[in-house]
């Protein structure tokens, strides 16, 4: 009899290939599939621009012989949202995890995972916030004027096949953020792109980042989060 519902695996890895990720994420899918509780990939990626499903190629912002002389590579996927860019210094989570065991439909899911990303920046005393109309997180850099547009500092796109997820969200904790100079980031023209270093004036320790984000994320699903060791597989049960 497998495990219940209520319990889902942290795994926590170092930077990987954005291809790797998605041969992990399948395989762990496969394992729900199989009647696995869910798990929760938390790791960086290598440079790399992703396109998703929905998307044209029209939000390039330089071509693509230039993109990948930097070093970085561009793969589309099947996952929804527009262009966006992983790199090194910033927080990747693929929950996979089966929505009707945990009773969420796939727009609450978007919701919690934002949920979790305003949370996992409120601890570290950010004020983050939605903007409706686009999936995201989205903060203020200069909190005395109100009437400042606000900065995109975490993506969000996720699949959902046969009930269970993949993909997910990414946070800028301390990305560099001159890659999305390369794109239109989420399709959105003139967005302003953030990060939590660039915000709190210092580089953050992406380990306790994730170490939050995973608690976060645990709570809101009613489940209970051992604390976090990079490279090291925990379990995270109700």
């Amino acid at each position: 009899m497998g495990k219940m519902p209520s319990e889902i695996e942290v795994i926590s890895l170092g930077t990987v290939r954005y291809s790797e990720g998605l041969k992990l994420q399948e395989s762990y899918r496969e394992k729900v599939k199989g009647g696995a509780p869910g798990y929760l990939i938390m790791l960086e990626h290598h440079p790399v621009i992703t396109n998703g499903r929905f998307a044209g190629d029209d939000n390039f912002a330089a071509a693509l012989n230039l993109i990948e002389e930097r070093g970085v590579e561009v793969h589309r996927t099947d996952r929804g949202g527009d262009l966006t860019y992983h790199g090194p210094g910033q927080l990747v989570a693929y929950p996979i995890i089966p929505l009707r065991q945990f009773k969420l439909r796939p727009r609450y899911y978007i919701h919690l995972l934002e949920e979790t990303i305003i949370k996992t920046l409120n601890a570290y005393g950010l004020d983050a916030q939605r903007n409706p109309g686009y999936p995201g997180v989205w903060v203020c850099e200069n909190t005395d004027k109100a009437s400042e547009r606000p900065a995109k500092i975490a993506s969000i796109g996720v699949s959902v096949k046969n009930g269970i997820t993949s993909h997910g969200c990414a946070l800028n904790v301390n990305t560099d953020l001159s890659y999305f100079s390369l794109i239109v980031p989420c399709g959105i023209p003139g967005v302003e792109i953030t990060s939590m270093n660039k915000l709190l004036g210092k580089d953050v320790e992406l380990g306790e980042v994730a170490d939050t984000f995973a608690r976060v994320f645990a709570t809101l699903l009613s489940a209970k989060a051992e604390p976090l060791n990079c490279l090291e597989k925990r379990s995270a049960r109700a």
